[in-house]
Formats: C-alpha cells, structure tokens, sequence
C-alpha cells in the first residue's frame, strides 16, 4: 500500500508540474514590449526604491521583455530543460531592461517558453531591442506633457518605416504612456499583431512625462 501511495503521489506531481505551462517553444510571433521607464517608475518603481529610478540613471524606452505569443493567447512559464540564467547573465541586460530583477523575471515567465536557451533569449532580445528606432523625440522633453496616444504610435511609425500601424499597439496605464508593443516573426521580421495585442490606448491627453 505504501507503495502505491508513493507512486501516486509522484504521477500527481508529475501532473501539476505539467500543468503549469504550455509546451516550450510553440508559439506563433513574439511581442517586443518597450516600456517608458518615468512612467513604471512613477507608477510602481519609486515605491519599490528600484534602481531604474535613480536620479543618475537616464532610462526612457526600456525592454520590458520580449514575449512568445499565439495568435490569440500566449504561453507563459513553460517546463524546460534549459539552465536558468546566471547572475552575470541578467546583470548584462539591466542597461536595456532597467534591472537584473527584471531580465531574471522575463526568462522565468517567458523566456522558458522560446524553446531558447538563456543565452539565446537574451541574445534575441537584445536584437529586437536594437531593430526598433526609439524615437529620439521622447528623450528631448524638459517637462511633462498631455497628448494623444497616438502621437507616439505615430512617431515609431516615422522612425521606423518597416512597421504598419496593426504591426504596433501604444498601451497607456493610470492615464500614462505605458508601452509601445510591437509585433515580430521569430526571424524578428514586423508582423500584424494578433487581435488580442492590438488595443490601442484611446486616450487622447495621456501623460508623457520626461525622462529624470
């Protein structure tokens, strides 16, 4: 009896480990998330004292991750048989992600998912990251200003001819510019986004505030 008790209780481990993520690497596109770094800080980052938001620091457009998506849906903390990353490694992408803290969050919840290494992720990430113009308009403001949501989009758009308005979603948060999100093959080629990625933020006086 004990026996049995003991195999049991291993199938049902093995079963909930299984059940906590879909299969690694099936996915369909992945989702470029580029967040204005004066806004999570505003939001979230100064209450948590988070190094992003130092006043020496001069972050705008940070990587917020670079994430596997179905085309309605997407996988998160899939098992994989991948190493997770060393310290070394996620301290290396706080220059573009804001903090280790993050890079190591981004691996866990998405990263698992790419069928990648944590190298690899990474490394895709920062290639992504680089493919897309950051317009240099948002770094220039000496103070705090109201606009449409779609002045940023539009502005992206300028700056990088390659994408089409449903390759792209500005997202807004407590009345902010939150992040632009951009739509990316697995060759990092510009794809149509899914139509559960493109919500764009209708407001029409979101606030941008500058960079610290």
């Amino acid at each position: 009896m004990r026996v049995l008790v003991l195999v049991l209780t291993g199938l049902i481990a093995a079963t909930s480990a299984s059940a906590k993520g879909e299969r690694t690497g099936i996915f369909d596109y992945y989702v470029l998330s580029l967040s204005w770094s004066p806004t999570w800080c505003a939001i979230e980052g100064d209450a948590r004292r988070s190094p992003q938001c130092d006043a020496e620091e001069d972050f705008g457009w940070v990587l917020h991750g670079l994430w596997p998506q179905y085309n309605r849906g997407w996988p998160s903390f899939c098992p994989t048989v991948e190493r997770n990353p060393s310290r070394s490694m996620t301290n290396d992408m706080a220059d573009i992600m804001g903090t280790s803290g993050l890079a190591w969050h981004q691996w866990n919840k998405h990263g698992v998912c790419t069928g990648l290494s944590a190298p690899q992720y990474y490394d895709l990430s920062r290639q992504a990251f680089d493919a897309i113009v950051r317009p240099p308009v948002f770094r220039q403001l000496e103070k705090a200003v109201r606009l449409p949501a779609k002045v940023v989009e539009e502005a992206f758009l300028k700056a990088n001819p390659q994408l089409e308005p449903d390759m792209i979603t500005i997202t807004c948060k407590n009345g902010r510019i939150q992040e632009a999100r951009i739509c990316l093959s697995k060759s990092l080629e510009p794809v149509p986004c899914g139509r559960d990625v493109v919500r764009d933020c209708s407001a029409t006086d979101a606030l941008l505030e500058p960079i610290r």
